[in-house]
């Protein structure tokens, strides 16, 4: 019986469109706030970093030499309202108090973060990593919000909402570990500036050695989830893309480029991998979609 109630429910959620569960404007809603949010992210990051970007990378300075420090600033105003209004209408759609809040909080913890602390030891590098986890679970909650609001009595049958929410925390999860692993070779690769005004940051506070050996144990743990959620998925898709080929390749190549750097542009490269790594992460859900 309860198996027959089930194939009903389902049946009644694609007939009433279940198979695109966010129209498309409420996607554009969705992610224009996020990416106007990330956006005034990097404009005020850029503006409270204008000393050490002066040692680090004078050749692709923006602030004060392409746009002035009260144009970036009202810009970073202007882009950050419009996200969170968008933010906060998604969240007013689906009525969604969760992502209410994050949309809300995120800017914040971005305008400190780019204040204040981005320079303390690990703390920075914990923020930008949790805010790059974010994305995956807002549209978790995103789609949550929308079936409970439409659906709300057939959604209680199923189990549509775990599903959902396991499989954007195993993205989070990998956003999360792979943002961190890159703000560290990151801050490896801006020791100078870095050192020049005081930060605190992993390669200062501990050494490139040590530093090299946490990187180490952070990808060996990548590498582990990547393995075992190949593994334990086996299907056609999952199983050759993260592991014989693609991500646990590139992680093993990542390894081997962190332990042969040692200047600058070296990091840089290594720090270009994790992008192309974190990319092909992303591309995991197309594939796996089709």
């Amino acid at each position: 019986m309860w198996v027959l109630e089930k194939e009903v429910c389902a049946e009644i959620l694609y007939a009433n469109g279940f198979y695109e569960v966010l129209p498309w404007w409420y996607q554009m809603l969705l992610i224009g706030g996020a990416v106007c949010i990330a956006a005034g992210g990097y404009i005020i990051n850029d503006y409270f970093d204008i000393k050490i970007d002066r040692i680090n990378r004078a050749d692709r300075l923006i602030i004060t030499q392409t746009v002035s420090k009260e144009e970036a600033i009202w810009a970073y105003r202007i882009i950050t309202c419009i996200g969170v209004l968008l933010g906060l209408a998604a969240s007013w759609f689906v009525r969604s108090w969760a992502l209410a809040v994050i949309y809300i909080l995120v800017p914040g913890l971005l305008w400190f973060y780019s204040s204040a602390y981005k320079r303390q030891f690990i703390l920075g590098n914990l923020i930008v990593a949790l805010a790059s986890a974010l994305p995956p679970l807002l549209l978790a909650l995103a789609n949550i919000g929308w079936l409970n609001f439409h659906f709300a009595i057939i959604i209680s049958y199923l189990e549509f909402s775990k599903d959902i929410i396991y499989w954007m925390s195993g993205f989070s999860l990998f956003a999360f570990l792979l943002t961190w692993i890159r703000e560290i070779i990151k801050d490896l690769q801006d020791q100078a500036g870095d050192r020049e005004l005081e930060c605190h940051t992993l390669p200062i506070v501990l050494g490139e050695l040590w530093t090299k050996i946490i990187l180490t144990i952070l990808i060996a743990v990548a590498g582990g989830l990547v393995a075992y959620f190949g593994l334990l998925l086996r299907n056609y898709v999952s199983y050759p893309y993260l592991l014989p080929t693609t991500v646990l390749v590139l992680l093993i190549c990542e390894l081997y480029l962190l332990w042969t750097s040692q200047i600058p542009a070296d990091y840089h490269r290594a720090q270009l991998l994790m992008k192309i790594i974190m990319l092909a992460g992303t591309l995991y859900a197309f594939f796996l979609n089709l």
